[in-house]
């Protein structure tokens, strides 16, 4: 009875097949992702009666930017601009600030209910938002949220809390206590030894949480039309709404004001992709 063994030499065809195959898997899936992207686009390039015909071509017979045009003359556009900027951002700063300190607190310091809190994060993850559109609304009425920035602030600062928290905390137990605890007996306090040591530690998780969280914020749209009623306060998503009226659509300078909505979320994503990155792969490595 005789048995062969393979050489590496004769492993590599076959592993090369495999590597070929995998790579023609990850194209196709890339090309099928980026399609409603680039189709997006495209349609904000064509002329209006190009997008209404029924012979569509990958790639418009003219390009234009009237479509541009009217959607920057739509009214509102600079209100919903202000709207969208303000929710955005303050719901972004406040659940970083929030989120760093729960973390801080949940990973340096033991105390009773610690772990049914970090299940109970999780469990509010996996809630539909339509589920709590009604209590919320009822809730913010009775505050006085409605038609107010400050309600659909709180509605966006509360729902990232959660995975903002998680991810930074993977970070922060990561982080070796001694290193605070040196910073502090050099002279630091202990907001110092945050400032100074931990703050810059955690770049990469609190990079990785405000990506998320402005995207949430940013291209939300059912809260914000439920929460507002006042077309002067309308976000940019809910603003969208105006290109339909009764006579028809304007496809074109919807697509146009679409890919404008768009700009500023992959230009922050391409800020910080690279700490986003390292923000993905190295939060949750331990505890």
């Amino acid at each position: 009875m005789s048995s062969t063994t393979q050489t590496p030499q004769e492993l590599r065809p076959d592993r090369k097949k495999s590597r070929l195959g995998f790579d023609v898997l990850g194209l196709g899936i890339a090309l099928v992702m980026i399609f409603p992207v680039y189709w997006l686009v495209i349609s904000a390039l064509r002329p209006n009666h190009e997008i209404r015909s029924y012979d569509q071509t990958l790639w418009p017979s003219s390009i234009t930017f009237d479509n541009f045009v009217r959607a920057a003359q739509q009214p509102n556009f600079g209100t919903a601009i202000q709207s969208s900027l303000i929710v955005s951002i303050t719901a972004v700063v406040g659940g970083m600030i929030i989120a760093t300190l729960a973390a801080l607190a949940i990973g340096r310091f033991r105390f009773f209910g610690r772990k049914p809190l970090l299940l109970i994060m999780i469990l509010v993850q996996m809630l539909p938002p339509t589920a709590m559109l009604i209590p919320i609304y009822a809730q913010l009425n009775a505050m006085g949220g409605i038609d107010e920035y400050w309600g659909l602030i709180v509605v966006y600062l509360v729902s990232t809390l959660p995975f903002a928290t998680i991810m930074i905390r993977g970070f922060v137990v990561n982080i070796p206590v001694e290193l605070e605890e040196s910073a502090m007996v050099d002279g630091c306090t202990r907001f110092g030894a945050f400032r100074r040591v931990i703050f810059p530690l955690l770049a990469p998780g609190l990079a990785a949480a405000s990506i998320f969280a402005l995207v949430n914020a940013w291209n939300e749209y059912l809260f914000a039309y439920i929460l507002i009623n006042d077309n002067s306060k309308y976000t940019l998503n809910v603003w969208l709404m105006t290109f339909t009226t009764e006579r028809g659509t304007d496809y074109g300078a919807l697509m146009a004001a679409s890919t404008m909505i768009a700009i500023p979320v992959v230009v922050f994503f391409m800020i910080i992709q690279k700490k986003m990155a390292a923000g993905l792969t190295s939060g949750a490595v331990k505890g």
